[in-house]
């Protein structure tokens, strides 16, 4: 596929899309783990934000990948590269994560005078919530943290004199 528009690279319009797009699942995913109001309040929102930056990662490492042959590899370019391929893991994590947040809210949760909820016991309850916690803790740290990496390593490899790296 040739990744440009007008003769100029797709590659930095859909890297802006997975910098807004994921940074704001994650951290919609973990502050929905200690605020179940706004959880529930934003309901389907956070997983849908979770799909298109899901949907994104994959985007802009393709598109990184054509223009990284265009413009020819450097060292900092290759860390870049590299630092990229990691992303595609934390997005699925925080997209699963996401989308269980939303269904053990949806169903479990939800008050029984809107919807009838399935029998679950109080200790159940604690564990599942306790792990859901854990997990958009972690899902959303690391990948908000390997984001500002991967960012970090890109602006050095655009901004910095190459005969540097």
């Amino acid at each position: 596929m040739d990744w440009q528009i007008n003769g100029l690279p797709m590659h930095p319009l859909i890297v802006h899309l997975v910098t807004v797009a994921f940074p704001t699942a994650s951290l919609l995913v973990l502050v929905g783990a200690f605020w179940p109001a706004l959880r529930r309040r934003l309901g389907v929102i956070t997983p849908l934000i979770a799909l298109v930056s899901l949907i994104a990662v994959p985007l802009a490492t393709s598109s990184g990948e054509s223009l990284e042959e265009q413009v020819g590899g450097s060292a900092l370019l290759e860390a870049h590269t590299q630092l990229g391929d990691t992303l595609l893991p934390w997005a699925i994590a925080v997209f699963v994560v996401a989308v269980a947040q939303w269904a053990w809210q949806h169903w479990v949760l939800t008050p029984e005078r809107q919807r009838p909820r399935p029998a679950v016991r109080g200790s159940a309850r604690l564990i599942v919530g306790a792990l859901l916690t854990v997990l958009a803790v972690g899902t959303s740290i690391g990948g908000i943290v390997t984001t500002v990496r991967i960012g970090d390593s890109g602006a050095k490899a655009v901004w910095s004199d190459s005969s540097q790296g």
